[in-house]
Parts: C-alpha cells; sequence; structure tokens
C-alpha cells in the first residue's frame, strides 16, 4: 500500500511538474541595431511582460529591423516584432521583398512615428539631398525598412543610381561617418536615435540633416498612402540648430495572424497598462496613444488587440 501511494504521489508530482512547464510561455520580439530606438523600447517591453504576465518569458533580439522581423515572423521563428509602417504593407500584399512570399501579420498596436534623417556634416559642404550626387552613403542594413525607404526616397529624388551605396547598421553608418569613409547615411527611427545623438556630441562634428519632405507626394504616388510630412525640431541633435522638414512613418508591433486572441489581447493590456513604465525607457513611447490605433495602421489589427482597443473606446473604421 505504501509503495503504491508513493507512486502516486510520484505521479501526481510528475503531472503537476508538466502542467506547470506547459503553463509557461516563451516568446521573442524582434528589435533592430542596437543604435536605433526599437532595441532598448523592445528590452523594455520584454521586461514588463515577463514583469506583470505570470509565467511569461519574453526576450528582445536584435534583428535587421523591419523586414527582417516580418520575415521571421512569417517564418514562425519570433512570436512578434516592430516594424514600419510600409514594409507592413508590402508584407501583407507581396510586393517588394515579399513578392515571393506574403506574410500574414496583423497589428497589435500602433507605435509611434519614425523620422526619416539624411544625415551629412557641415564638412561634407552638402545642403541639399542633389548633392548626394557621386557621394558614399549609408543607406541602412539589408533586410531594414530604412533601406526600403532610403531607395524609395532617392527614386523619388531621382538620384539612385547616382550615389555610392553602403548597407550598414546605423552605429556602423555613424563610425564609417567618423572615420570619413562616407559622407553621409539615411535613417528611419525615433527622435531622438541614440547613434545619431552620438555623431553630434563627437568633438570636431557638426551634424547636418537635410530637408526632403517635398519628396513625400512622389512617394505615395508610387507605393500607396504611407508617408506624411513631418518635422524634426530644432536642437533635437546638438548642433542642428534648425528645424528640418522630414518624412514620417509609423512604427507598428506586429505578429502572425495566428497567434491566439487571449495571448494578443494579454500582450496589448498589459503594455497599455503600463505605458508609463516603457516611457521611463524611451521617451518615443509617449506617442503609444488610444487615438493614434484608429488610422495608423495600413494592415488589419488582429483580433485580440482590436477586442482590447475597442473596449477602450477606440472606433475601428468597418
Amino acid at each position: 500500500m505504501k509503495r503504491m501511494l508513493a507512486g502516486f504521489v510520484a505521479v501526481v508530482a510528475l503531472g503537476a511538474a508538466g502542467l506547470a512547464q506547459a503553463q509557461n510561455t516563451r516568446l521573442s520580439v524582434g528589435t533592430g541595431g542596437t543604435g536605433g530606438v526599437y532595441y532598448p523600447m523592445g528590452g523594455g517591453m520584454a521586461s514588463i511582460l515577463s514583469k506583470h504576465l505570470p509565467g511569461w518569458e519574453v526576450t528582445a533580439e536584435v534583428t535587421g529591423a523591419s523586414v527582417a522581423n516580418l520575415q521571421l515572423i512569417g517564418q514562425g521563428k519570433q512570436d512578434f516584432g516592430f516594424t514600419m509602417a510600409d514594409s507592413a504593407w508590402d508584407a501583407v500584399s507581396g510586393l517588394a521583398k515579399f513578392k515571393d512570399r506574403k506574410v500574414e501579420a496583423r497589428t497589435l498596436m500602433v507605435l509611434y512615428p519614425n523620422k526619416m534623417h539624411v544625415v551629412t556634416t557641415e564638412a561634407s559642404r552638402i545642403s541639399k539631398l542633389a548633392d548626394l550626387k557621386g557621394k558614399r552613403i549609408s543607406t541602412g542594413e539589408p533586410n531594414s525598412g530604412t533601406e526600403v525607404m532610403s531607395l524609395r526616397l532617392l527614386e523619388a529624388a531621382g538620384i539612385d543610381k547616382d550615389v555610392q551605396r553602403e548597407r550598414l547598421s546605423v552605429a556602423e553608418g555613424v563610425n564609417a561617418i567618423k572615420d570619413r569613409k562616407i559622407d553621409g547615411l539615411i535613417w528611419v527611427g525615433g527622435l531622438p536615435t541614440a547613434a545619431i545623438t552620438d555623431l553630434a556630441a563627437t568633438p570636431g562634428i557638426t551634424v547636418k540633416l537635410l530637408d526632403h519632405a517635398q519628396y513625400a507626394d512622389a512617394m505615395n504616388q508610387k507605393w500607396g498612402p504611407l508617408y506624411v510630412r513631418g518635422k524634426t525640431p530644432a536642437n533635437t541633435y546638438k548642433g542642428q540648430a534648425v528645424e528640418v522638414a522630414n518624412i514620417d512613418v509609423w512604427n507598428l508591433l506586429v505578429a502572425d495572424r495566428g497567434m491566439s486572441d487571449e495571448r494578443a489581447y494579454a500582450i496589448v493590456k498589459t503594455l497599455m497598462e503600463k505605458r508609463d513604465d516603457l516611457i521611463a525607457v524611451h521617451r518615443e513611447a509617449r506617442n503609444i496613444t488610444l487615438d493614434a490605433q484608429a488610422s495608423g495602421s495600413p494592415i488589419p489589427f488582429h483580433p485580440g488587440a482590436r477586442k482590447y482597443f475597442e473596449e477602450r473606446g477606440v472606433k475601428f473604421a468597418k
């Protein structure tokens, strides 16, 4: 009898251990390079979800950013991630880098507007986009949203065939400018971007951001209503004395449509309720608002995320 009881207890213990293990939720969130905003904000999201959802373990992964994140999600190698709205549109529509394989991405949250930066230095004597002809510039690392948008901007400006392209992350691009290996870089990210802040603080270098908002209409005519004219305020970066007219594109947090409604709901609810914790990580999180959700995503919302926002009074177009 004792042996039978001991065996029964052992079976129950193993079953309980198996249940506990099954209840553990391990997820990965794709971010971007370490020099941008996606990485610290994604790290903040991972920490918040791991802390406030019992049994959840969420990690932030360094990736090539928008396009890479969407591809990883489509391959089932990543649970959710950051992307720019134009890359998400391409993925769902089977365009550009996704022409051979669509990704059924769905929006969890509209995050904050990305600002396109066209960065050079006062010493370069480059004062407008046309001056980049014949220059060596970074257009972003491979499979990044920055690369996609950079090429569209250069094409709209009519100089896409006239520049010498390097495919560098923003951190690598900044170092290349410091070493005088390139004349400038294009980057799409939040304000301020840490790597650009670092460049502006470098002794002997005065950064210059070039106006380019006038090309938004041509980009939208070809690629859809994805881009809006924006402004980078003066003194966002040291030495940047004037306001810059730039192009904006919204950032999204997306997942595969196969994510369960319950999981999507839990992610969104927790991040919205702990938004102050996210703002403490990076100030761009202040732009994650209920108002932004109704109009900021060109692709459908995940049903679980939509349920949460509708409960909070967000009115989506039918």
